[in-house]
């Protein structure tokens, strides 16, 4: 791959340097900020050889490349010169798209590290486990330094990221980092703690707590920083600004985050670990199992690394986590051993081929290869992973699986689960919880993607009603707009589950009004609580899903008021209900209105008109 050419391409058609505000890449995606992601070309992005998808979630718009992505980042890192420097985004996001983006941009940087002193972990755990190496050796002493060294020093790691994430000086907020490291005031908290002299600077008091390997103290600091650091950099005067800006900066933020900030994140995070201990206590299962259950579409959306965190947490806190990294290695295994299912059983060669190289890969703990080519594109390739995932994750949870080191789910991780003090048992059980994520996922796989047969079956005597529905499902079908506005592609709908087809073909109407149509003759089968959502089936046997904006089942029924009730028979062109469009947008909400086919088996092609569109003009045709 050429990666210069790759990085050149792509940084031109996200709309230049000039557009981008921010960019950073996990194990496989560019994840960009963009002043207006309207410039970026996203059919020319995914025809790019060596791109295999983009996502556009969290306030990001993510690029997928694969493994390959380091050599991708630090190509586009050159290019971007003085633009590689993140700066903040002014685009106003809902709070939780803040959340997601601000928490993926400080913690995917250091996923790295983390997986580097994970696997060391794991390399010494065998060592130890083969008896190859006592834990008495220099050798052992050695390893175990290395590998704790990022774990020890994590703080100083995430003011790194997080500088750049909040805007400020990564220099200094590594600085702030250290400041909660050092030596003289560890050896300060100690004595403290043994009942020595009260910690304080100025009169104001110091809470004694030791910050190695903590999350969120530093991240509350840097934060914190980010404020102060502008009002520094105004207050001071030009002429010594160079000292003064600096010393403000570090003087206020360190005695806000020794006295304040530290302590407060120090409390949240044994809160969090006193839930975890909880939620163990009556409910050591769940966790894992919904997690294992849903983790594809998580990663789908790009907001799986919001789970780091936790997984984080939990291991500085306890030494393990039995939460995320037991479910997510479910998942992983589980995504896996469909793929290689669907392999066996597809007369694709292409769906084949690919299935089976993607499979190991997820297999082995890396799966948005096979999630964008094979698991979103076969629904039940989906259902096989949640259930094998689902399963694996309970049987993990409910015996209490612990990992100790994390690392990227998979077989290769396995030894994560070794513990230096741990019995043994606990790996094998984790390795138990693989197989039964492989062997459930696989079973379900093979049996839903069972070949259609292709010899005629033996001619029966059909009742008068089969023959009906036989010839309705035949016959073609015009659907007529349910809404008035712009009709587009499916495809550029900002959601993959319609985008990518998880749900079914169809197409999509911007709306410029707040009523909608029913499409065609048929009955109503589902309304949704929530007014957003409702599906029918259309006198030719058509299955209709229509979903009025993105996410909204959030508004929980707000600004939607559905006429029509489940069991009616409804004639095209009949109001089947209305919705405030001006307070949906108000909210912040993408009101495009996915129209989806979830029969598409059963038709030859589904097209739909693209454009200006008024409502019953007709639209989609559904030629059987």
């Amino acid at each position: 791959m050429d990666y210069q050419k790759l990085s050149k391409d792509i940084l031109r058609l996200v709309g230049g340097s000039d557009n981008v505000v921010a960019v950073t890449n996990c194990l496989t995606r560019l994840r960009f900020n963009l002043k207006d992601e309207s410039k970026a070309d996203d059919a020319a992005i995914e025809a790019l050889e060596g791109v295999s998808g983009i996502v556009k979630k969290g306030g990001q718009y993510q690029i997928i490349i694969g493994t390959d992505v380091p050599n991708v980042f630090n190509a586009l890192s050159k290019l971007m010169g003085d633009k590689e420097q993140p700066v903040k985004s002014t685009e106003k996001m809902k709070w939780s798209d803040r959340l997601i983006d601000t928490l993926t941009g400080i913690f995917t940087p250091i996923l790295m590290p983390l997986t580097a002193a994970g696997m060391l972990k794991a390399v010494l755990a065998i060592l130890i486990a083969f008896g190859w190496v006592s834990s008495e050796s220099m050798t052992y002493q050695v390893i175990n330094f290395m590998a704790d060294s990022t774990f020890y020093f994590l703080p100083i790691f995430l003011a790194n990221s997080a500088a750049k994430k909040f805007g400020c000086s990564p220099m200094l907020a590594m600085m702030l980092g250290g400041i909660l490291l050092h030596p003289n005031f560890v050896s300060l908290v100690n004595v403290a703690k043994d009942g020595g002299e009260a910690i304080s600077i100025f009169g104001l008091p110091i809470y004694a707590a030791n910050y190695s390997s903590s999350v969120i103290p530093i991240i509350l600091g840097v934060w914190f920083m980010s404020k102060v650091e502008p009002i520094a950099d105004r207050i001071s005067p030009k002429a010594v600004k160079f000292f003064t800006r600096p010393l403000l900066t570090i003087l206020v933020s360190g005695i806000a985050t020794l006295c304040v900030l530290g302590p407060v994140g120090y409390i949240i995070a044994n809160l969090i670990g006193d839930l975890v201990k909880t939620i163990n206590s009556y409910a050591n299962w769940l966790v894992p199992t919904i997690i294992g259950a849903v983790l594809p579409y998580l990663v789908m959306t790009g907001t799986h690394h919001a789970l780091t965190s936790i997984g984080i947490n939990n291991r500085m806190t306890f030494g393990f986590d039995t939460f995320i990294y037991p479910g997510q290695l479910a998942s992983n295994i589980a995504q896996g051993a469909a793929a290689l299912a669907l392999s066996l059983r597809s007369k694709d060669k292409v769906v084949k081929e690919m299935s089976w190289a993607n499979g190991l890969t997820a297999v082995f703990g890396i799966t948005e290869p096979v999630l964008f080519s094979i698991t979103m594109k076969y629904k039940t390739n989906m259902i096989a992973s949640s259930i094998g995932g689902a399963v694996g994750g309970f049987f993990m949870g409910i015996l209490n699986v612990k990992n100790f080191s994390g690392g990227s789910p998979g077989l290769l991780t396995l030894p994560s689960y070794i513990g230096l003090e741990a019995p043994m048992s606990n790996f094998y059980l984790a390795c138990a919880g693989a197989l039964i994520a492989f062997v459930v996922s696989f079973i379900v796989s093979y049996v839903l993607n069972r070949p259609k047969k292709e010899e005629e079956e033996p001619v029966s005597q059909k009742t008068e009603q089969e023959e009906i529905t036989e010839k309705a499902i035949d016959a073609s079908e015009i659907l007529y707009a349910p809404l008035n506005g712009k009709a587009v592609n499916l495809q550029e709908v900002n959601d993959p589950t319609f985008a990518n087809e998880i749900m079914g073909k169809g197409a999509a109407i911007i709306p410029s009004e707040g009523k909608l149509y029913a499409p065609c003759d048929g009955k109503i089968m589902t309304v949704f609580r929530t007014g957003h959502a409702l599906t029918m089936v259309s006198s030719h046997q058509a299955q209709i899903i229509i979903h009025i904006g993105l996410d909204t089942v959030k508004l929980e029924g707000k600004y939607f008021h559905i006429h029509a009730k489940e069991g009616d028979q409804v004639k095209k062109g009949d109001l089947l209900g209305e919705f405030d469009l001006d307070m949906i947008c108000k909210e912040g909400y993408d009101p495009i209105t996915p129209i989806i086919i979830a029969n598409p088996d059963d038709y030859k092609e589904i097209s739909a008109k693209t454009g200006e569109i008024q409502a019953q003009d007709a639209w989609m045709t559904l030629e059987a």
